[in-house]
């Protein structure tokens, strides 16, 4: 497939331009799959995650732990933040020098709230967050 300029006098000779249809058509198609495909991929999948044996992890001395109850109040460490999470957590000056926050959510704690928390702590700089879980229970 060269190309052949197109002689000045009145010969046969190849077309100079390149044909750029096949390839608008190619990306049109690709748009067209892309905007069916995008709402696809936005929706979630329902999963149902495995039941796992949970060793105890000891808590050290000293650690913030942010406890949920199910009644949505939050506390961090004793003392009642449901109102001003975002700001406690941004202003606490053990947050800002551990960088470590244990989570304890009760179990019919709604989703929302503990996300919630999850977010103001990643706002308020915490690099190690971790979840407190009980151990599950033989024969229960």
């Amino acid at each position: 497939m060269g190309l052949v300029t197109k002689k000045s006098g009145g010969g046969k000779g190849a077309f100079t331009e390149i044909n750029v249809t096949p390839m608008v058509d190619v990306m049109l198609v690709l748009l067209i799959v892309f905007m069916v495909a995008a709402p696809l991929m936005a929706t979630g999948l329902r999963i149902d995650l495995p039941e796992v044996q949970a060793g105890n992890t000891p808590v050290k001395d000293a650690k913030l732990i942010l406890n949920i109850d199910k009644f949505e109040n939050i506390e961090l460490n004793g003392k009642d933040i449901t109102a001003d999470l975002e700001h406690v957590l941004a202003e606490n000056p053990d947050v800002q020098k551990q960088k470590e926050v244990y989570i304890r959510a009760d179990k019919e704690a709604r989703y929302g709230v503990v996300a919630r928390a999850v977010a103001a702590a990643r706002a308020a700089g915490v690099v190690s967050l971790n979840l407190m879980v009980d151990p599950a229970v033989e024969g229960k």
